[in-house]
């Protein structure tokens, strides 16, 4: 493959097609992780698709939804629990229906390992993309972001952060394949469903919702299935099950793409706003900057609770408010009633970059406000953009979680995390301890997570800060 001294002329596609090998290389490997796991990755946002087509007035939903989620079922999926069965039984001799005879324990424990190491592998050639693309195609033998990058890298604690976002993300995207069982199967439909397993003499079965009443977590330890054990049908659960006797790590699994969803179109609603008014509250200044202020003033005041009620009434009712089981409504308000705290974070950052000498040239070079916008001031504030918007994503996770243990969150039976919290709430001090704490630690670990991502992009992009300043921060900052 060529250097990038020979190739560092001309725009992005002229170096490309002068050294293609890098780019065939790439796309090809991309391509194979790509069609191995596609049939989960359409499923992922069919499942988007579908809830919004299904939710628009018309007619013609029901055909769009049935033939986009046959196309997504028919799509190849390697790493799926056809795949990798875990749902089988005991016969007397071995299991009988899992992935080479393993315990459905074993079974499970395999496709998760390799669900993550597919999404590791992902993320590894993704980074090799930046790489190849700095040593190949970029024009610059040196750019401000190399340093930016090379101080996230040695950030213990923003490492660490990424590392949580990895394995939250993952879950969300790979929910279906991740749960020992199905949604439809445990949560929705389970007297639609059978299940088999050894009574000591002979193979029996049984309706999974049965089984579900036979397998509860109220307490007593009699009337309990705890952490990574068995129910007595055979059923492995890696986190227990819930007082209904469902699986609670399937319902947390499912729970955690609602969080995300919520949390990332809040969160980009938010910031496509806050961009918006602080660059042009930095560009004009005077009359409008205070009139933005004075507007975020108000919406700050105004009560989030009272106007969640109030909103989730009103629009309960219609096409929007089913949209994702009231999902998209929820986003709606946080990001109506959120984007003054992030455009008061951006707004600093912007004031201080329509003071630079490069704004001011192209001002007297005649270009437009939108161009000076767009070129000159937006790429200095996403850096902060990043930064505020990991935390705030953050923020918007545990804010969901919280509704849904007050009732105020997504239209039940949709799993949400702070329903789960809220269901075990009476059996803290029991045996039954973990339907509350489990996806309570998984609600701090994945806002912390959040935040320390933060912390460590504010630190890389500026090693002067308060937090990368001192001894601890300085080294985890790699300053």
């Amino acid at each position: 493959m060529a250097t990038r001294t020979e190739t560092r002329s001309g725009t992005v596609w002229t170096r490309i097609t002068d050294n293609p090998q890098p780019a065939i290389i790439w796309a090809g490997v991309a391509a194979v992780l790509l069609l191995l796991q596609a049939g989960a990755l359409l499923q992922f946002v069919g499942t988007l698709l579908v809830d919004f087509i299904q939710a628009v007035p018309g007619g013609f939903q029901a055909t769009l939804a049935a033939s986009f989620t046959e196309a997504a079922g028919e799509s190849p999926t390697l790493l799926s629990r056809e795949t990798i069965p875990n749902q089988g039984y005991y016969d007397g001799s071995g299991y009988q229906g899992t992935f080479f005879g393993l315990s459905p324990a074993m079974a499970w424990a395999v496709r998760a390992a390799l669900i993550y190491l597919y999404a590791a592998a992902w993320t590894y050639w993704a980074w090799i993309a930046y790489d190849w693309y700095r040593e190949y195609y970029r024009a610059a033998d040196w750019t401000p972001r190399d340093d930016v990058v090379d101080r996230l890298r040695s950030h213990v604690w923003g490492i660490f952060g990424f590392v949580v976002v990895f394995m939250f993300v993952t879950m969300a995207i790979f929910a279906p394949a991740l749960g020992p069982t199905t949604v439809e199967q445990n949560l929705k439909n389970p007297y639609g469903h059978t299940t088999k397993y050894w009574d000591g003499q002979s193979v029996q079965e049984t309706t999974v919702g049965a089984a579900n009443v036979a397998s509860q977590s109220v307490g007593s330890e009699s009337s309990n299935v705890g952490p990574m054990s068995y129910d007595d049908f055979g059923r492995f659960h890696p986190f227990g099950t819930l007082p209904t006797g469902k699986d609670l790590f399937t319902f947390i699994a499912a729970g955690s793409r609602i969080s995300l969803i919520i949390g990332l179109l809040s969160v980009g609603l938010s910031a496509g706003v806050a961009v918006t008014l602080a660059l042009l509250s930095a560009y004009y200044k005077g009359a409008v900057d205070l009139g933005l202020v004075l507007v975020s003033d108000s919406v700050m005041g105004m009560p989030q609770l009272l106007l969640l009620i109030m909103l989730t009434v009103v629009l309960g009712g219609t096409w929007i408010g089913k949209l994702y089981s009231g999902a998209f409504v929820l986003a709606l308000i946080f990001a109506g009633t959120g984007w003054p705290y992030l455009w008061r974070s951006l707004r600093g950052p912007a004031l201080q970059v329509s003071e630079r000498q490069w704004v001011d040239a192209a001002k007297s070079f005649g270009q437009s406000p939108g161009s000076i916008m767009r070129k000159h001031m937006l790429p200095y504030i996403t850096g902060y953009l990043l930064i505020y918007g990991s935390m705030t994503l953050g923020g918007a996770i545990i804010a969901i979680a919280g509704l849904s243990f007050l009732g105020l969150g997504v239209d039940p039976p949709t799993p949400e995390w702070g329903r789960a919290v809220n269901a075990g709430q009476d059996y803290v001090e029991t045996a039954s301890w973990h339907i509350s704490l489990v996806p309570g630690l998984l609600i701090t670990l994945v806002v912390t997570g959040f935040n320390a991502l933060g912390d460590g992009i504010r630190d890389a992009i500026d090693p002067e800060s308060d937090s990368a300043a001192g001894e601890a921060g300085g080294r985890g900052g790699g300053a």
